[in-house]
């Protein structure tokens, strides 16, 4: 009973993060009205959510999980908050003035794909041919999906999917080296750590290449990026990490499918944008596409 009871809480605290996450494509797409670059709406995303990483960090620095840390373990958390937090976030909120948050949902949810290949190249774990089938599958629907794009809107929709996918290939990557890091340090304090990383990542590469100011933009800008911090950054990063302990990472795998549809709904209420009946196809090719490879994951 208390293990079902559990696992309920985890596919609800699981949807809600999702949900939550889904909706940072839509809001950095309001935040581009006002004319402001990818570097500073994500400056203003780490700046709000940085005080909350350091708070959770300092409150959790002392809670044993009962394994020895090693100072190469922090030096790994260095590189996983570089690639997995900063870098990912980066190429995806440039990706995001070139497309649609619809379309961008849908490319960063190929990262299961991704992470699949990133073990049979670096791991040699061997690929299904269910497996296979299900990225061949995907890697089509993403294909219709732009192809249809792409006469809609012109050539930059090209340059987005690519700034897009090397968004999902920085994550896929964290998800396949982190791992085993996260019951070195427990969930709270390892997201903490590798967010603060980030966070200084993004300060460096803003005072290192801005090119405006961060202050005179109109306040929706600031009240985006607070919201962007919160509701899309800090609780859905701790609901996501305590879903995936409470029902394990491929179910959790399985009920990331609410992931596009979700965007696809707040985009067409918060943006008016729509895709068509093709692309609407191609999205779902998708969607079956990940669906299939984490069932096959659960199964094994």
């Amino acid at each position: 009973m208390q293990k079902t009871r559990t696992f309920i809480y985890g596919i609800l605290l699981g949807l809600i993060g999702i949900v939550l996450f889904s909706s940072k494509a839509v809001m950095v797409k309001l935040a581009y009205i006002y004319h402001v670059d990818a570097l500073s709406i994500l400056l203003l995303r780490m700046l709000f959510s940085f005080p909350f990483y350091v708070v959770i960090a300092f409150i959790y620095r002392n809670k044993d999980t009962g394994v020895i840390l090693l100072k190469k373990d922090y030096t790994w958390i260095v590189f996983f908050g570089f690639i997995g937090y900063y870098l990912a976030s980066y190429f995806d909120f440039v990706g995001l003035t070139y497309i649609k948050a619809s379309l961008e949902r849908i490319i960063l949810f190929l990262y299961p794909t991704i992470v699949i290949m990133l073990n049979r190249l670096f791991l040699k774990k061997r690929i299904t041919k269910i497996q296979a089938g299900a990225i061949a599958l995907t890697y089509l629907g993403i294909i219709i999906t732009f192809w249809d794009e792409v006469a809609i809107s012109g050539n930059n929709t090209l340059l987005g999917g690519f700034f897009i996918l090397l968004s999902a290939i920085t994550y896929a990557s964290y998800l396949v080296g982190s791992g085993w890091l996260i019951p070195k340090f427990g969930i709270m304090k390892f997201t903490s750590y590798a967010m603060i990383v980030s966070c200084f990542c993004v300060f460096v590469h803003y005072g290192i290449s801005a090119q405006e100011s961060i202050f005179g933009y109109p306040w929706q800008v600031y009240l985006l990026g607070l919201l962007i911090a919160v509701f899309a950054t800090v609780i859905p990063s701790y609901l996501v990490s305590a879903s995936i302990k409470m029902i394990n990472s491929s179910n959790f795998a399985i009920i990331a499918g609410v992931g596009p549809i979700s965007t696809i709904i707040l985009a067409a209420i918060f943006l008016n944008e729509t895709l068509t009946l093709l692309q609407f196809f191609g999205a779902l090719m998708v969607i079956i596409g990940i669906l299939l490879i984490s069932l096959k994951k659960r199964n094994n």
